[in-house]
């Protein structure tokens, strides 16, 4: 297996970044909080333009026809720059469940308009919700009734709710309550079928697990832009009369931050290959329940040393580290909780040593 990106690959995450950068991503999220899309919505129609929002999505339904490896390079960066809409959903979920429905009339209708950003997407998954996601808290979450809640509901273009071997098209309720501002929640309901019998639930499945790769591919990004953050913060801050990243404590913390990062990728770029492959849906699972743990889990860790190194100015909202920080703790528990993700490993590892 190749655990390099290609020359191409890496050309194209460095320019999505450049593209984050220059967005100036922290007003936009707080924009996208505060329920004002407009400039949410013209970067995602630029990440679009730069072939992001199609990457999974076939050439003959308007996209790129490109692969899981360059699902994760962009949202990688996506991740970095905490760009705030339903991206998994209109990049990876959607697509990966449309195309695996046995009638394509869904993916033709809606697909090209995604790649192009002309529309946006989201979906539910509920606790009855086909094999993988089963046991997880749904798609985005779960509200505390139970209720499968989708993310941006309210401004999609293309709602769905994914239960048992059914699809349906569904409406968005009151928003909830979420920890990230920018991660806009709201229940939903069914309105009508969209697709059900033979087939849906292993279509539910692949949707479920391209979305965790994604959301793995967030983590790992906000990670490496908190880390970033906080080195240059420790350069500056200064106590005793030094830079108090000069000290061997903090070192040691961001090193281990650093660390936990660098481990996380390989399994990453690991999850995609097996992805790309076409494996069993149990090695799938395995694979990416491995990537989404380790990427949450250093994302967390360099959620939590960001914010210890910052001090007191972490906590406050106006500061621009509580984005990323609110994100990666959002994030952690999207698409399947740590514990159910490690569940989901050791159940495929009982599976192997028992065949």
């Amino acid at each position: 297996m190749r655990f390099a990106l290609t020359a191409e690959q890496i050309d194209f995450a460095a320019s999505l970044r450049k593209m984050g950068e220059a967005a100036k991503t922290p007003g936009v999220v707080r924009a996208w909080g505060a329920g004002d899309s407009a400039s949410g919505r013209a970067l995602l129609s630029q990440l679009a333009e730069a072939g992001a929002l199609g990457l999974t999505i076939t050439e003959d339904n308007g996209g790129f026809g490109a692969g899981p490896v360059e699902l994760i390079v962009a949202f990688t960066e996506i991740g970095r720059a905490a760009v705030p809409g339903p991206l998994v959903e209109t990049a990876a979920a959607i697509p990966a469940l449309l195309q695996a429905l046995p009638d394509a009339a869904a993916a033709a209708e809606w697909l090209p308009q995604f790649a192009e950003g002309a529309k946006l997407g989201t979906i539910a998954i509920g606790p009855d919700g086909g094999g993988a996601a089963a046991a997880t808290a749904g798609a985005s979450a779960l509200a505390a009734s139970g209720t499968p809640v989708a993310l941006d509901a309210d401004i999609a273009d293309l709602v769905l709710l994914a239960a048992g071997d059914r699809v349906s098209l569904a409406t968005a309720g009151a928003q909830a309550k979420s920890v990230d501002a920018a991660r806009r929640l709201f229940p939903v309901t069914a309105e009508s079928v969209l697709a059900e019998g033979e087939g849906v639930g292993a279509a539910i499945d692949l949707a479920f697990d391209s979305a965790a790769l994604a959301a793995a591919a967030q983590l790992l990004g906000a990670g490496r832009a908190l880390l970033d953050t906080s080195v240059d913060y420790v350069k500056q801050r200064q106590q005793f009369g030094k830079p108090i990243g000069q000290y061997q404590a903090i070192k040691h913390h961001l090193a281990n931050v650093s660390i936990a990062l660098e481990m996380a990728q390989p399994l990453l770029y690991r999850a995609a290959l097996t992805f790309e492959a076409g494996a069993d849906a149990t090695t799938r699972a395995r694979d990416i329940s491995a990537a989404k743990l380790a990427c949450g889990e250093a994302a967390y860790q360099a959620a939590r040393i960001g914010l210890q190194v910052h001090g007191a100015i972490g906590y406050t909202a106006e500061f621009d580290l509580s984005l990323w920080l609110t994100k990666v703790t959002a994030l952690r528990s999207a698409w399947g909780t740590p514990a159910f993700h490690r569940a989901r490993i050791a159940a495929a590892l009982r599976a192997g040593a028992a065949a």
